[in-house]
């Protein structure tokens, strides 16, 4: 396989969101009066707003209107924690990886399922590195779907089979080879098992090492 872009989530992957998000979806579920655990919070990994909230309510029947506003107070406490970030909340190995992409000639993208992928791209200062961002604002459905990385992939302009998915949820791992495209697995091996290749993290890690590993494939 020549890889000649790479697509990354963001979340769990260049920055790590998921304890904001699990604070500002606790403070919710608190409010609602329901019980919401961190292990709760790992079902919310990679998946959509709507379908968080799905998890979260746990067979509570709500209106769309209901589910609405609460979705929006979600995000107000998420987007109060994410103005706190700065370029020192981007994870080990991420900008040395990223900029090494770029010195390569290579293209990169961010996939994410988050509709705030742009304001933690500006808080962390690394917005200028990508070629593209598609993120939830996106009119295509959210992981496992592929159509995300497909979006990723047509605006970068490479063939699918020329795009590497850098992920750290099964939900990611598993659209991206529904797209026709390998991936990279960030995290435990039980929860990207299914990448071709996983690494605990991008820390310690190049992307020549991992071009060189998929050329192989």
């Amino acid at each position: 396989m020549i890889i000649k872009a790479f697509l990354f989530d963001l979340d769990g992957v260049l920055t790590d969101t998921s304890e904001l998000h699990f604070l500002a979806w606790k403070r919710l579920a608190e409010e609602e009066g329901i019980l919401f655990t961190r292990e709760d919070n790992e079902a919310l990994r990679g998946v959509s707003r709507r379908e968080s909230l799905n998890l979260l309510l746990k067979g509570r029947q709500v209106s769309e209107e209901q589910a609405y506003e609460m979705m929006e107070r979600k995000n107000g406490y998420y987007v109060e924690l994410v103005r706190q970030m700065t370029p020192a909340n981007l994870l080990p190995g991420a900008r040395e990886m990223i900029e090494e992409i770029r010195h390569l000639g290579l293209k990169q993208a961010i996939v994410s399922s988050s509709k705030n992928a742009w304001l933690v791209l500006e808080r962390l200062q690394i917005g200028e590195l990508f070629d593209a961002v598609i993120d939830g604002n996106a009119r295509a459905r959210s992981k496992p779907h592929p159509d995300l990385f497909i979006l990723a992939a047509q605006a970068v302009g490479v063939p699918l089979q020329n795009c590497l998915v850098v992920e750290d949820a099964q939900a990611g791992v598993e659209a991206a080879h529904a797209a026709g495209m390998k991936a990279l697995g960030l995290g435990p091996r039980e929860r990207v098992g299914a990448a071709e290749l996983v690494f605990p993290s991008l820390e310690s890690h190049t992307a020549r090492e991992v071009l060189a590993f998929f050329e192989k494939l």
